[in-house]
């Protein structure tokens, strides 16, 4: 009995162990999925996005330095520091999965679709938080918490101190 115990202790070790150390993918793993998921041309996208508004911001600075601001190098050296929180969180299993899906048809509708997908997920999201907003500026309205400006009162129920508990009475 003894000996079977042992045994189906190892299988549980062996099994344990093996999942927890899964092999992490490599560099090449995780920039090819960065390739296939169009995150470069994302994340360029985003740099020019920050300096259009930077310069906007700043139109002491000359337009030439902005060019200049805008370059492939910063993106490649940005995905180089994503590179290991990819190989920290994915497996190269993961990464080889997700490489599959992200080259297949629905992969790359999900790739194509997705910034559309989630501007009009953002408007309906800023829509719902607006309407909750007026809601409960109404509700608290309603409850004099809020006036009618939809500001805390500077006298009244609200801005009463609350009162201290009673004292415990001494038994004597």
């Amino acid at each position: 009995m003894r000996k079977w115990t042992g045994i189906a202790a190892g299988l549980m070790l062996a099994a344990c162990t093996g999942q927890a150390f899964a092999a992490a993918p490599t560099e090449q793993q995780v920039r090819q999925l960065m390739d296939v998921v169009g995150m470069g041309r994302m994340l360029s996208q985003m740099n020019s996005q920050m300096a259009g508004v930077m310069q906007s911001a700043l139109p002491c600075v000359p337009a030439s330095y902005w060019q200049g601001f805008v370059d492939a190098n910063a993106t490649n050296q940005l995905i180089g520091r994503m590179v290991p929180v990819y190989q920290k969180h994915f497996t190269s299993e993961d990464i080889d999965g997700l490489l599959k899906f992200y080259r297949s048809p629905l992969g790359q509708k999900v790739i194509t679709q997705m910034p559309a997908t989630m501007a009009e997920g953002m408007q309906i999201g800023k829509q719902w938080g607006q309407e909750r907003g007026q809601q409960m500026i109404a509700q608290l309205q309603t409850q004099g918490t809020l006036n009618p400006q939809g500001q805390c009162p500077a006298s009244g129920a609200a801005a009463k101190p609350t009162p201290a508990p009673p004292a415990a009475t001494k038994k004597k």
